[in-house]
């Protein structure tokens, strides 16, 4: 299996000593509920982690929770409530989104605030060994002590700064040192430290989670692309300068960023759709789907329109295991070839596109099969098998989030709606719109059209 290193722009062969892989993810800050970005993050890491386990691997998944943080702490603020509750309210959310989207739970999710003594260790193990300094209660990196700072990103410190609005920061050595360790503000969360009350910085968290479950060196590290600068960049600095072990992670795994629109889908932006959205128009596994087409590298837009492909595309192999579990005749539809292209796919980089193909390809050869007297049981064996290490159950949608059978019909009225409102029958639209809500269906007018959900029974 190759798999592709941000850290060297190159795919290489991969593997494990002791066959076991220690993999780090990064999780999220829980001040909101997660959107389908989230979703599609953690559905590619779940197919690396659901390969590299049929390959015989035994993985160690890791994934923090940054529960602290300057969005958490304002809008606990905002709603009354302390970090902890607001942090813990869309935790769980999270994790049902997670159950709900077939993805694996990793094996341990830390939380920032559990794991202050290790980041508190950690930076004062920098302070001591001089890549560190404490300023007026904060902590702060010396980025001038670490000669190859920026070889992630593949910038040069002078480059991160040019055109950048760096401004000097009063007891920073360096405008580009970042905060380790952040002395407390009014109303702010606090813990003890030695240099005073105060709350972890960003990147710092995840170091110290990452070395306390897995050690020093990590096989796998990933998250989406946006935190190749500055979070992983800082990790590798704090982490190899602390511990003197290097490289500190073997393979960087970036995936693409879902958009919706022109930007990334966000919800600092506020552009986003919620996983919980999605799947009440949409089954499970047309999300995870969607998701697949598109390689884990590359970017995706976001779409309604994409999102009903994807469950169309699912019936045809839901429907490649419907019907007679055999036939008579002697002659049988052999999925080996079909196996191979699959897996040749997923050892090249996590293929999914690729390897969709294959299963669809065998989905096809399975319903001809069928029709001309074949035997299709190894077939039907093989095609759930495969569709498996992507997480796709390949099970009929419920009546509900991907009802194939009303879909239609709604967007049918919903087209209907919207062509009333351009002619201004508005007494007529605002019918459909109440017969709809009447039947458990709810429309929202947005900038990029009317959407619809339904409601949960």
């Amino acid at each position: 299996m190759k798999l592709y290193d941000t850290l060297t722009a190159q795919k290489h062969e991969f593997a494990a000593q002791d066959h076991e892989v220690k993999m780090y993810v990064c999780g999220i800050t829980p001040y909101a509920p997660s959107h389908v970005g989230h979703g599609m993050s953690y559905v590619y890491f779940d197919v690396l982690r659901r390969y590299l386990e049929f390959q015989g691997y035994r993985v160690r998944h890791v994934q923090n929770i940054t529960d602290i943080d300057d969005k958490i702490i304002e809008r606990a603020n905002r709603e009354g409530l302390t970090a902890r509750e607001l942090a813990e309210r869309y935790t769980a959310e999270y994790f049902e989104d997670m159950k709900a989207l077939n993805v694996l739970l990793a094996h341990h999710y830390p939380r920032a605030t559990d794991t202050v003594p290790q980041i508190i260790e950690l930076v004062r193990s920098l302070v001591d060994k001089g890549f560190a300094y404490a300023s007026s209660g904060d902590v702060y990196f010396r980025v001038l002590k670490v000669a190859d700072y920026g070889k992630l990103s593949h910038r040069s410190l002078e480059g991160m700064m040019a055109g950048a609005r760096v401004e000097p920061v009063p007891g920073k050595e360096h405008p580009m040192d970042f905060a380790l360790w952040k002395a407390a503000k009014p109303g702010e969360p606090w813990w003890e430290s030695p240099w005073g009350k105060g709350r972890p910085g960003w990147h710092i968290e995840c170091s110290a989670m990452a070395i306390h479950y897995l050690g020093s060196q990590l096989d796998i590290h990933g998250g989406g692309q946006d935190l190749v600068f500055p979070h992983h960049e800082n990790e590798i600095v704090q982490s190899e300068s602390s511990t003197g072990k290097m490289p500190f992670v073997r393979f960087w795994v970036h995936n693409g960023l879902l958009r919706l629109g022109e930007n990334k889908m966000s919800k600092s932006l506020g552009n986003l759709v919620t996983i919980k959205e999605a799947l009440a128009r949409f089954s499970p596994d047309a999300l995870r789907l969607f998701f697949l087409t598109s390689h884990y590298r590359s970017p995706l837009a976001y779409s309604e329109d994409g999102a009903a492909a994807a469950q169309r595309a699912l019936e045809r192999l839901v429907n490649a295991l419907a019907g007679d579990t055999d036939a008579a005749g002697v002659d049988e539809v052999d999925p080996a070839p079909y196996r191979e292209r699959f897996l040749a796919a997923m050892d090249d980089d996590l293929n999914t596109p690729q390897a969709l193909a294959a299963l669809f390809d065998l989905a096809r050869e399975i319903n001809r099969g069928r029709e001309v007297g074949k035997s299709v049981a190894k077939a039907r064996v093989a095609l759930p098998e495969l569709a498996a290490l992507l997480g796709l159950t390949l099970k009929a949608p419920a009546a509900g989030a991907g009802d194939m059978t009303a879909r239609p019909f709604v967007d049918l009225l919903v087209e209907l709606r919207t062509e009333l409102r351009k002619t201004r029958q508005y007494a007529t639209a605002d019918r459909v719109r109440t017969r709809l809500e009447e039947l458990g269906i709810v429309l929202e007018d947005t900038p990029q059209g009317t959407r619809w959900k339904r409601l949960a029974p």
